[in-house]
């Protein structure tokens, strides 16, 4: 499930991610991201992946489509909130792969530190 939230910054998409990722989840979250870029341009996201019991394939394949429609140019910054040490693992991944993108872990406690992170140009 994903619930979208408030942080206070402009140019950014927050959402809470917990249990299984449906295909509506994943339109939900790219939906809010297209009209942040259509609005502000770049945008900072932050995650705040509470637990996660895997993926639907459609939803898979959603966010598939959003890369080749969309792309990753637009995003500038992700910050992530986790206790999970396999999504530390797999973001460390990301932020190696995904040069053009600064992508940072948090822990849920850092939360204020994620979003001066998110602000910081």
């Amino acid at each position: 499930m994903v619930e979208i939230f408030d942080i206070g910054v402009e140019n950014a998409v927050a959402f809470r991610i917990w249990g299984k990722i449906s295909k509506g989840d994943m339109t939900k979250i790219f939906e809010a991201c297209k009209e942040k870029i259509d609005q502000q341009g770049e945008i900072v996201l932050l995650e705040k992946i509470e637990s996660m019991a895997g993926m639907e394939v459609s939803a898979l394949f959603e966010e598939i489509k959003y890369l080749f429609e969309l792309g990753l140019a637009n995003i500038k910054k992700v910050a992530v909130l986790t206790d999970k040490q396999w999504v530390e693992k797999i973001v460390a991944i990301e932020d190696r792969f995904f040069t053009k993108i600064q992508i940072k872990c948090f822990t849920f406690e850092q939360q204020s530190a994620a979003v001066a992170f998110l602000k910081a140009s």
